[in-house]
Parts: structure tokens; sequence; C-alpha cells
């Protein structure tokens, strides 16, 4: 599956990338020809990824980056590795993240669900954002979710410390990535770089898989039966990374392939400044 434009000669990175919605995106960029950089925690998921996808004929070896992305110590080890390749990187697509039943903290002392799905993100972009600049027209897409629509975000209790519940932490990450996503498109204007988000919509993923207990054990059986498939929820990113009419949109949210306008709730310029220095203070990285 594609989106129909080939990416050969392209570099894309695709955290997330040994199940599910990231799996599936990073088999359909290798059909399109691009190199395709599989981050993951796990090094037997990346190398079944790696097998599979070098099983698919003429697609270009595939890389690994291993990280943990509840760790911003590994983050940054992991970016160093990266970066210590003379080599270009095109694409960008934050897909990785999670979904905790219990409130639990990252080795960082940060809510787990927040961590990795939005903090790892912030700062793993912006670690790369020079490289993705010099390797421009490039392009960032960061995976977010209609959950986003029925959440609030509070910059003084990004922890959840006050309350705290799964599918609120999970819909909050993901509203934080629009909030992002529009700030960074802002902040990368005119430089060749573009930043869209993206809902793929409902995915038989194995988001859940992680978590002990019959509720995410009945989550991961149940998924596969009721959604679609990764391989087609994989679709929207695999186009706004190779379409090439988006090669100058910046800042919007797609849903199956279409852009629509994220709801943002109570939103000011000054949410989005507020939330940018705090996540800055709390990954200790920053565009400039």
């Amino acid at each position: 599956m594609s989106a129909g434009t080939s990416l050969s000669g392209r570099r894309c990175l695709v955290t997330g990338a040994t199940s599910g919605h990231g799996r599936a995106v990073a088999l359909a960029l290798a059909e399109s020809g691009a190199t395709v950089i599989l981050l993951g925690r796990d090094p037997a998921r990346c190398r079944e990824v790696c097998l599979e996808i070098q099983e698919r004929g003429d697609a270009p070896p595939p890389e690994v980056l291993l990280c943990d992305l509840s760790s911003a110590a590994d983050i940054r080890r992991a970016a160093r590795e990266l970066l210590a390749v003379d080599r270009p990187l095109h694409v960008l697509i934050n897909n990785a993240g999670l979904v905790k039943a219990h409130r639990t903290e990252t080795v960082d002392g940060h809510e787990t669900t927040f961590a990795v799905n939005y903090l790892a993100c912030f700062q793993l972009t912006l670690l790369l954002a020079e490289r993705l600049r010099q390797s421009q027209p490039a392009r960032i897409i960061n995976v977010a979710s209609d959950m986003h629509r029925v959440v609030k975000l509070d910059p003084d209790d990004l922890m959840s410390r006050r309350i705290y519940s799964p599918l609120g932490a999970y819909g909050k990450s993901k509203l934080a990535l629009v909030h992002f996503t529009r700030a960074l498109a802002a902040r990368l204007a005119n430089t060749g770089v573009t930043v869209n988000a993206v809902d793929p919509g409902p995915v038989a993923s194995r988001i859940a898989d992680r978590e002990p207990g019959l509720v995410a054990h009945l989550t991961s059986k149940l998924l596969p039966l009721i959604f679609p498939s990764p391989a087609k929820a994989a679709y929207t990113a695999v186009y706004l990374a190779s379409a090439p009419e988006l090669v100058h949109v910046t800042g919007g949210y797609y849903k199956y392939a279409r852009r629509r306008e994220p709801s943002l709730g109570a939103w000011t310029p000054d949410l989005d400044n507020r939330l940018w220095r705090r996540s800055a203070q709390l990954t200790g990285v920053d565009l400039d």
C-alpha cells in the first residue's frame, strides 16, 4: 500500500515502527522507495520489520535506531547516533504512542503517557530539526488523534497529578501534539520544512499489548475485529509524507487524507507559548 508517489532517494524516520500503525507506515514507505529508519526499543521486533521489508522485493535496506522514548537521556543518545551519520533526513513521522491503564512515571519523573506520546516527540523533533532543514524539502508528521477533541489542556497539570484516567491522559497527549504541530509549523515557516498532524482514524493496533490485566487483553483481541487494519489506516500518513501537492502545506490536521479543523477548546496564543516553554523546560531542548 502506498500513496501512489515514489519516495526513491528519501530517508524517512518512523518512531514506534515495530507494530500497528507505525509498522504499516514503515512498510508502505519502503514500498514507495524510501530508505526507512525504524525507531523502536525492542531489537527483536525491529529485526522482524527489517526482514519483512527486505522480503518485499526492491525496497532499499532499512536502518534501525534503538531508543526507549520514555527516557530523555536515551532520546538524546539516539539523536546523536543518527546525526553522527552524515546523511540527509527528509521525513520524520512521530508515530509512537501508548495508553497506560494506571498512572505511572518515567525515569525522568514524567507521567508515562504524556512523556512517550508528546514529550518524546517534542524532544526528538527539535534535536533533529537542523538536519531536516539541511535536507529540505522535508516533512514532519505527528500522529495525533480525534481524542484531542474531548479533553482540555492545562499547562499547570501536564502530568495528570490532580486526576488521571487512561483515555484522559491519552487525549491530553494528543491535544498537546496538535498544539505543537501548529507552533512548530509557525517557527519553521519558510525553511523548507513542513509540519502536519494526522489522525489515522480507528486502528486495529497493539497499543495496549504491554498493559497487564483483563481489560487490556480483551482490548488487544477485540480491536482487530472492530477497526480497520493498520495497512488501511496508514494511508494518510504516507500521503502526507509523499504527496507533491503538499510540499508547501504546513500546520494542518488531516484525517482520511483530507484536511480537517482540529478542536483546540479555549485556545489562546498564550496557551501555545506556555506549552512550548514548559515542554522546553521538561525536555531540556528548544528550537534555538
